[in-house]
């Protein structure tokens, strides 16, 4: 099968995001909130929150693809990668969303997907002599649609927690969907999963 590569891509940016300033997008209303239309999503975002660039997530993906290619050993097309809503507080406080289209070949292959990708991030980051730890993958329901959700933990070499990412996936109109929650402190978290959580999506 043909590993899709877009959450691989949202997780390895951890090594390598920082803050940029204040930026309008076109489909976030004067309410702070943004609309998706393809995937049918809509999101409050926090106030106080800066919104991510089209061109710092663009330049993160570019950076998260080379060095997913140098862990395979081959070139990854990301032509169909799309960077929706990204806010953050700081580097080590962010959220992020993708989507990417993914037609289904035969039964389970979203889900193979998932669980290949899973074990390539584990990997990548160990192979850059990083310690980390993964929980079990479980289902989270948010507005009604089941959404498939595990975390990483990141230390340094002392043992020391860095940071924490949670991951949230589904397939959702044709697309693959993911959510990217990046944090190192409790207030931060409870103020992207608030919003998180408290997403909409059209049925």
């Amino acid at each position: 099968m043909i590993i899709r590569y877009t959450k691989a891509l949202l997780v390895i940016l951890i090594v390598m995001t920082s803050c940029k300033k204040n930026n309008t997008d076109k489909h976030i209303d004067d309410a702070n909130v943004y609309n998706s239309k393809e995937i049918g999503w809509t999101i409050t975002i926090p106030n106080d929150w800066i919104v991510t660039t089209k061109k710092q997530s663009n330049s993160d993906t570019n950076k998260g693809k080379e060095i997913l290619e140098n862990q395979i050993g081959s070139e990854i097309n990301i032509s169909g990668l799309k960077n929706l809503i990204g806010f953050q507080k700081n580097a080590f406080n962010r959220f992020q969303s993708t989507s990417q289209p993914f037609e289904i070949e035969y039964p389970g292959e979203w889900e193979e997907n998932n669980i290949l990708l899973k074990k390539l991030m584990y990997d990548t980051f160990t192979e850059q002599e990083m310690k980390i730890d993964t929980s079990a993958t479980m289902v989270v329901n948010i507005d009604g649609l089941d959404f498939q959700t595990y975390e990483f933990i990141i230390y340094d070499p002392d043992g020391e927690e860095i940071i924490k990412q949670q991951m949230y996936n589904r397939l959702i109109n044709g697309f693959d969907f993911g959510v990217n929650i990046k944090y190192n402190n409790e207030a931060d978290k409870k103020e992207m999963l608030d919003a998180w959580i408290n997403s909409k999506f059209k049925k």
